[in-house]
């Protein structure tokens, strides 16, 4: 699986993806241009100590990104979607694209794979939500329905009845 992350401006943003994408095993794709430097020291912080769990690529634009993944199936995230994100059955090689913080995926783009575009329900007159929530959002339903593969799943878990069993 793969996060795409075109031209992203936040670096807290990013790191908390990177944090995601090292919890499991997905690879980060960043399009340039960057609104940050990948050194900058506010993107590690976020990132945490996670940053060499992480497979990150980073590309001059979104077409290298189509290039070298030509064959796959990419999914846009947009809250200009008609279809809902957990109605579509993903698959181990994905791609899911999300946009830059203040402008979201360039329209030219979605206008090209409308069908592939997928949103986030939220209420009437919600602006956006936080771009590293969302994109944790799309990914743990991505893994979800693949099974969590090579997530680690021994801890203690929670009963039903509320007591912690290991």
């Amino acid at each position: 699986m793969h996060i795409v992350l075109i031209e992203p401006e936040i670096p807290g943003n990013t790191g908390n993806i990177a944090r995601t994408c090292a919890d499991t095993g997905i690879e980060l794709h960043l399009v340039k241009p960057l609104g940050f430097s990948i050194d900058d020291k506010h993107l590690k912080r976020a990132g945490l100590d996670y940053w060499h769990l992480v497979n990150v690529h980073v590309h001059e634009n979104f077409d290298e990104v189509l290039q070298a993944y030509a064959g796959h199936q990419f999914y846009y995230l947009s809250k200009k979607a008609k279809h809902c994100y957990s109605d579509v059955h993903y698959g181990p090689d994905d791609l899911l694209v999300f946009g830059k913080e203040t402008a979201g995926i360039p329209e030219h783009i979605l206008k090209d794979n409308w069908e592939y575009t997928l949103r986030i329900p939220m209420v009437a007159g919600a602006r956006s939500l936080n771009l590293s929530n969302s994109v944790a959002i799309v990914a743990y339903e991505a893994e979800r329905q693949l099974g969590f593969p090579g997530l680690a799943n021994d801890g203690p878990g929670l009963r039903m009845d509320g007591n912690i069993v290991d």
